[in-house]
């Protein structure tokens, strides 16, 4: 057969390869015609917004040489001194009604986000053997019978706030409230959290936290892998995304624990950008807080992240970056500084000590947005917490100005005011659990790893 006649004959094996060949170049060119598109698009919104972000944000980030985990020892007797001392905050603020603790010394209110705390101090102490198992196990099956009964809002989640001694849902100011305040997703997300650390070192309640979950439904505070909060807006409930870049993938972690898909909220590529601060590359969200101002970077999220799971290999090195800025503002100032969220001890009451915030490096901001920055905290909860995650040089001297401060009546204050080095004399659920946490960790590890 002459090659004419089988080039005849293979005419439509020809044609099918030649389109074949033809549809792959077309693809080829679309998809990069559309990454050309997503690309351009993407950095056009960016420029829309007025935001400055780099574009290679999460490569600088993981460049990051993350600090070794401080090894593990034995408690010292200062520590189980210090334990006790953080513990009696809970024996004295605990009510043995509900078996809820109060978020602030003798103010009987309380949220989700300080009742996981409590549970965190709890299975601390435990650990400690500040209490023993049967104690711990107590104090956790009360509060959670409590839990299984409360008025949720309007029957979805708990509520914003409770009162300590009744478990009525109340308005921030602990006046009773038909209504509510609607729900924190983060709140929530935390003491989900802490119902897997139950479950871990007291599997004997994993009922009673069941009833708790049965009856919340936690799928309305997810969707589409983000977390959604409610809140009241002109008397209706408005659902927002909820959580900027390290209380958000705290809170992602907590709920992959019962099998929620967090995807988009454990992802931060789209919203993260860089602001050096003292030669530091730290990691601050690109949305706004409230919608009002620039989000803010703190060490709290971190540093339970670190102390209750553990790091994974990214927020060790955000956390590095963080922690190495707080400890650079030392060297290359002067002013000692741990900073993070913390209660005050007077009017607003409360405040977000930050690494970068609110468009500026080292701002303290109340709740609305309003500079306070006089407010500055050298905050106990951040020096035992990165010291039990780093254990540094400087974490030694955080720990040198902040544990004098510790009554062994009351329980550790929030810290020392930067300005004056005076008392911040405010002493708290959410401090006297993280020193708990911190000694733990440093005997046994994150506490979701830790033996029972």
């Amino acid at each position: 057969m002459s090659f004419r006649q089988n080039l005849i004959h293979a005419r439509s094996h020809l044609i099918f390869l030649t389109a074949i060949a033809c549809g792959l170049a077309l693809v080829t060119y679309l998809e990069a015609d559309t990454e050309m598109e997503k690309t351009v698009t993407k950095s056009e919104t960016f420029a829309h917004a007025g935001q400055i972000i780099d574009q290679n944000a999460m490569s600088t980030l993981e460049a990051i040489e993350p600090l070794p985990i401080a090894p593990r020892r034995s408690a010292t007797p200062t520590d189980v001194a210090h334990a006790k001392t953080a513990w009696r905050y809970f024996e004295n603020n605990t009510d043995a009604n509900t078996g809820l603790v109060n978020s602030a010394n003798k103010y009987p209110s309380t949220t989700m986000w300080e009742t996981g705390s409590y549970f965190v101090a709890v299975i601390s102490a435990q650990l400690l053997e500040v209490i023993d198992a049967n104690e711990a196990e107590a104090r956790l099956s009360k509060a959670l019978e409590t839990l299984a009964t409360i008025k949720l809002y309007d029957g979805i989640l708990p509520n914003k706030a409770y009162n300590v001694q009744s478990g009525a849902l109340v308005d921030y100011s602990n006046k009773p409230s038909d209504i509510g305040l609607g729900w924190s997703a983060l709140d929530i997300a935390r003491i989900t959290a802490t119902f897997g650390l139950i479950e871990r070192h007291h599997p004997a309640l994993t009922p009673k936290v069941a009833i708790i979950l049965d009856r919340w439904d936690l799928a309305r505070m997810v969707k589409d892998g983000q977390l959604i909060g409610g809140n009241i807006s002109n008397g209706k409930l408005r659902e927002d995304q909820e959580g900027r870049v390290g209380y958000e993938q705290y809170a992602a972690k907590a709920m992959m624990l019962f099998g929620f898909d967090m995807f988009d909220a454990y992802d931060v590529s789209d919203n993260i950008m860089i602001k050096d601060v003292e030669g530091q590359p730290v990691p601050v969200d690109t949305r706004m807080h409230r919608n009002t101002i620039p989000a803010f970077t703190v060490s709290e999220p971190y540093l339970f992240d670190g102390l209750e799971f553990g790091f994974d290999s990214r927020s060790r090195k955000f956390a590095t970056a963080i922690y190495k800025a707080q400890e650079a503002r030392f060297q290359n100032n002067g002013v000692l500084t741990a900073v993070s969220e913390t209660h005050l001890d007077e009017a607003p009451y409360f405040a977000y000590s930050s690494i970068w915030g609110g468009g500026a490096a080292w701002s303290v901001l109340s709740f609305k947005g309003e500079r306070m920055d006089s407010r500055r905290t050298i905050s106990t909860k951040a020096a035992f917490g990165w010291d039990a995650l780093f254990g540094t040089e400087y974490t030694q001297t955080l720990l040198d100005a902040v544990t004098p401060l510790g009554d062994p009546e009351q329980g550790f204050p929030e810290g020392l005011y930067e300005i004056d080095k005076s008392t911040n004399e405010s002493i708290t659920a959410n401090t006297n659990a993280v020193v708990l946490a911190s000694l733990a960790f440093r005997v046994a590890g994150p506490l979701l790893h830790a033996a029972p």
